[in-house]
């Protein structure tokens, strides 16, 4: 799972009171970004291993602090923490905390098992990753109805322009993840690829939801 990640980032931004759209695309891949610092100084790890599963070749066989349920409460928490201080809003924070635990939960259907509960055995992952005619539909159901969502209940003075180009660009690294060319071995151009994936990603979905607002109750879509 990748850009389907960032549905429910879309789902909660919608709100009145919501953290902006780019501060919950970082929410949406909060432990993705701490999983990638963290395998500079290798206190996390990974491994590629071709032929591991049918959709990607990574062996992510070392996560406790970012991929355990546990791990990703704990991250939830400080984030809405930093998003409480900074707007002062509780149901900005709140939204912002769950959208993190949200990560853990889109995961655990198509990790094979490399998931854990607080960072030891047993490992959970149902595998989908192994099923590409179920796990590439269902990431693009999960990221269409929520932009969709998204822009029905929100608008922009200029229309939807910025918003379809995030589509585009969510588009457009998916396919490059799906079917793009793949490490042959694990280096640091491994986590640099993801942290520069995921700035650029959360960079455009700020500049996407800048001018959006909620749309107004009985106004004509």
């Amino acid at each position: 799972m990748f850009i389907g990640h960032f549905a429910p980032a879309l789902v909660v931004a919608a709100r009145p009171k919501a953290a902006g759209l780019g501060t919950l695309f970082v929410a949406a891949q909060l432990v993705d970004i701490g999983f990638a610092v963290l395998l500079v100084p290798g206190i996390e790890a990974m491994r590629i291993v071709p032929g591991i599963t049918a959709m990607n070749p990574m062996d992510l066989h070392h996560m406790p602090y970012t991929h355990s349920l546990l791990g990703t409460l704990v991250w939830a928490i400080l984030f809405g923490i930093i998003v409480w201080l900074a707007t002062k809003r509780k149901a900005a924070a709140i939204g912002a905390a769950l959208v993190v635990v949200s990560h853990w939960f889109i995961d655990l259907p198509v990790h094979i098992p490399d998931l854990t509960l607080y960072g030891t055995p047993p490992k959970l992952g149902f595998g989908l990753w192994n099923h590409p005619m179920i796990a590439m539909p269902l990431e693009g159901l999960l990221i269409g109805g929520a932009l969709l969502y998204y822009a029905r209940l929100t608008e922009a003075p200029g229309g939807n322009r910025r918003l379809w180009l995030l589509a585009g660009l969510l588009v457009l690294v998916q396919a490059i993840d799906w079917f793009g060319p793949k490490e042959p071995a694990y280096s640091l151009a491994v986590p640099a690829t993801m942290l520069f994936a995921y700035a650029l990603l959360a960079g455009t979905a700020a500049w996407a939801g800048a001018n959006r607002r909620p749309r107004i109750a009985g106004a004509i879509p």
